[in-house]
């Protein structure tokens, strides 16, 4: 792998980890003394806030955009499933090479990584935080990849009758029904069943697939945990103890 500065030199490089789940990568470039980016905090941002998105978008090189912080606290679901949280929209104009370009504030503080756009759409650009590669960095640089725990099953979100949440002590009408279960996983070893809805986890209720994957942290892993599931029309618990995935996360 190969790095290319913008005053055209060039240095020997290679990807030290990535996580999908938040489309970061880290790259380690063998060179010393190179200039770097003043972050920012992502946290402090506000809504009409003046922003700068910089990138090669189709190909036209060190491309400069301005715009504001449309919304904060979107969520984007990223190529591997999960939801990325807390993510920064913006009207900065963004187009397929901007991915990876720092969003910056006017006082070039660097508050994100742009990621994604909607196509077909105006003015819908979107940035993982800076607060969040901040987190994802360090992690990378240590381990090569981000811990989260897995349960091994494959699920979608399911609506359940107002009527039948009422009965079953639900705080929501929905939970995330349980479409196939790996062999060998955590779940098939919790006796978790196919058509089984799950509702709750390690004590915290379940409404989606997004709330299941926020549950399994890091910290899950090897934690036995309660799973509450309705099972023929009945609410019963189970214990699971969430594993680390040895391959791409489908839970």
């Amino acid at each position: 792998m190969e790095a290319v500065l913008a005053d055209g030199r060039r240095f020997t490089a290679e990807l030290v980890g990535d996580d999908p789940d938040t489309d970061l990568a880290v790259v380690r470039v063998y060179e010393s003394g190179l200039p770097a980016a003043l972050l920012g905090d992502s946290s402090a941002l506000r809504v009409g806030q003046l922003v700068i998105a910089i990138g090669n978008p189709l190909g036209f090189q060190y491309t400069v955009t301005t715009g504001v912080v449309s919304a904060l606290g979107r969520s984007l679901r990223s190529q591997s499933g999960r939801l990325i949280d807390n993510v920064i929209q913006t009207d900065a104009a963004l187009n397929p090479g901007n991915s990876g370009g720092p969003l910056v504030t006017s006082r070039g503080e660097v508050i994100g990584v742009n990621t994604a756009i909607i196509l077909g759409a105006q003015g819908l650009c979107f940035a993982t935080p800076i607060n969040t590669a901040q987190y994802v960095v360090p992690r990378l640089i240590r381990d090569g990849k981000i811990r989260r725990g897995w349960l091994g099953i494959g699920g979608q979100n399911i609506r359940i009758p107002p009527h039948a949440a009422h009965v079953l002590g639900l705080t929501a009408e929905s939970g995330v029904l349980i479409i196939s279960i790996e062999r060998g996983s955590p779940a098939e070893k919790a006796g978790l069943n196919e058509r089984d809805v799950i509702v709750g986890f390690a004590g915290k209720p379940v409404a989606t697939i997004d709330d299941l994957h926020k549950a399994l942290t890091v910290e899950s892993i090897g934690v036995t945990s309660r799973v509450e599931v309705i099972r023929r029309s009945e609410r019963i618990v189970l214990t699971a103890v969430p594993a680390e995935p040895a391959a791409p996360l489908n839970n």
